[in-house]
């Protein structure tokens, strides 16, 4: 995929250059509601579907060649389904598996920084393009001693603009996601934090390797081996995992056997990580999967892992008990310590977001109440956006003085609906284990 796109000779990389190209697109997106605008008083019927298009574009565009923290946010929101208009879905969806690759020179310096020597010389073949151009990095095949290899290389300059950059991806944010500044700032700050994780490669190694080791007991997963030789802060180099991502395995018409199999793997995968190990894989996005003969699942990246604090953890799956039959005591204590509500709190504002979040988490745990379930339910999707819209448009949440929820809730959150989006895709009815203290 990554050869149709035309490759760049260079990123942006001074603060000055990269705020330059947020404030050009800036201009493009207000140019944009200005024409929108203009074309409305001719025609007011005129929706706002070729306003969204325009600025998706726009904003894609000129976030694709930023790369990094930028097009990672993006990516982000596209998971969030229930956050952008479906322009922004569509285009922001590329992120996950097609930025414009970069040119062979820029990857032989890489290599020259870190190994002495161009990959020609260490590997037996290197493919001169990427294979695959994602937001924070790209991936070339190469083979040694007869072995396929993943070479997975960073992009220069991401890991030192994640804090600025984040800061000039706020005006957008603010605009694209009805937030109101605190909450955006929180979220922001969770968001920086794993991002800086994910620039450092050394760790993803050792992540990776950890939890590849704590669930290869898992019946029908594969995860590649990493070699520390080929290694480096931004040069990753993995087995070659052979199959097809989801959307392609899933045109090749599979059994419904098949895609519960894949669909048990990749529950029992987070099963494991969140009640036992209290560390997860925080980015299922569809990219980061590869489905291999015999219905195996492989695993191909550990660059965004969330450690769950002790607390946090046990005060959210509380929330998911069936008949969440705590004390009212207890209950406000959880919503207090999950950040739900505060002492700057009305009594009004008490009752109302408890409300809110016992609904939000009721439903985000229905899966959690049977026994089987079948995530080919899409009325069961439906009502989660319908909730996301109704509250995001709620009153309430807009005059809101503080953010809602503990940080920590973001990727937990995102993980789950990232999880229940691909059991969706896969049209899969799963065994939903749980771990004893939740029956």
């Amino acid at each position: 995929m990554a050869e149709k796109l035309k490759e760049q000779e260079s990123i942006p990389v001074s603060k000055v250059q990269r705020a330059a190209k947020f404030i050009s697109t800036g201009a493009k997106v207000g140019g944009n509601y200005v024409r929108h605008y203009a074309k409305k008083m001719v025609n007011p019927s005129l929706d706002k579907e070729s306003l969204h298009q325009s600025n998706a574009e726009d904003i894609y565009k000129s976030l694709s060649q930023l790369k990094g923290s930028a097009l990672k946010v993006a990516q982000m929101m596209s998971m969030d389904k229930n956050l952008l208009p479906r322009a922004y879905q569509d285009k922001f969806t590329m992120a996950q598996y097609s930025a414009p690759p970069l040119s062979y020179p820029l990857v032989v310096k890489t290599f020259q920084k870190y190994f002495g020597k161009g990959p020609e010389q260490l590997f037996n073949t290197f493919t001169r393009s990427a294979v695959n151009a994602a937001s924070i990095g790209q991936v070339h095949q190469a083979t040694l001693d007869g072995k396929k290899l993943a070479v997975k290389i960073q992009y220069p300059g991401v890991a030192d603009s994640v804090s600025s950059d984040l800061k000039l991806v706020r005006p957008f944010a603010l605009r694209l996601l009805n937030m109101n500044e605190k909450e955006l700032d929180h979220y922001m700050e969770e968001v920086e934090e794993r991002l800086l994780e994910e620039t450092d490669y050394l760790l993803e190694i050792e992540r990776s390797r950890e939890i590849s080791e704590a669930c290869s007991h898992i019946p029908n997963l594969n995860f590649p081996n990493y070699y520390d030789e080929f290694s480096s802060e931004r040069i990753i180099t993995m087995d070659w995992i052979q199959g097809q991502h989801i959307k392609e395995w899933l045109e090749t018409n599979p059994s419904q056997e098949s895609k519960n199999q894949v669909g048990q793997a990749l529950w029992d995968f987070y099963h494991h990580q969140v009640h036992n190990l209290k560390q997860v894989h925080a980015d299922p996005h569809p990219g980061n999967f590869i489905i291999q003969d015999k219905d195996v699942l492989g695993i191909i990246d550990f660059g965004c892992v969330k450690v769950i604090p002790e607390d946090f953890y046990k005060g959210y799956f509380s929330l998911i008990k069936k008949d969440l039959l705590i004390k009212e005591e207890e209950l406000n204590e959880i919503f207090y310590g999950l950040e739900f509500i505060s002492d700057q709190d009305t009594e009004e504002e008490k009752v109302y977001f408890k409300g809110v979040f016992k609904e939000m988490i009721s439903l985000l745990g229905k899966p959690f109440h049977a026994e089987r379930f079948d995530f080919a339910d899409d009325g069961f999707f439906e009502q989660i956006f319908e909730l996301g819209d109704r509250i995001s448009n709620d009153k309430m949440f807009k005059k809101s003085r503080q953010a809602r929820g503990s940080r920590h809730g973001l990727y937990i959150n995102r993980t789950y609906f990232g999880l229940y989006n691909l059991l969706n895709q896969l049209q899969a009815e799963v065994e939903t284990t749980k771990p004893d203290w939740l029956k």
